[in-house]
């Protein structure tokens, strides 16, 4: 997954939620698509935190922090 843009990642996880709540997939793939859904939740999740991160330093270089 660490060659899947942020943006990519988040339009498959709208995709995973979308069917999750379609109710009309099996119990099986539901478990699938669920832990799918968790793994690119975290990926997403990391990608913010380092881009706030960068902001931060950025915006501490600029002031002179």
């Amino acid at each position: 997954m660490s060659d899947m843009t942020f943006e990519k990642a988040m339009e498959e996880l709208e995709e995973v939620v979308k069917k999750l709540e379609s109710g009309v997939i099996n119990l099986d793939e539901s478990i699938k698509l669920y832990q799918r859904g968790l793994d690119l939740y975290g990926y997403c999740y990391e990608k913010l935190q380092e881009a706030e991160k960068l902001v931060v330093k950025i915006n501490g270089e600029k002031t002179g922090e």
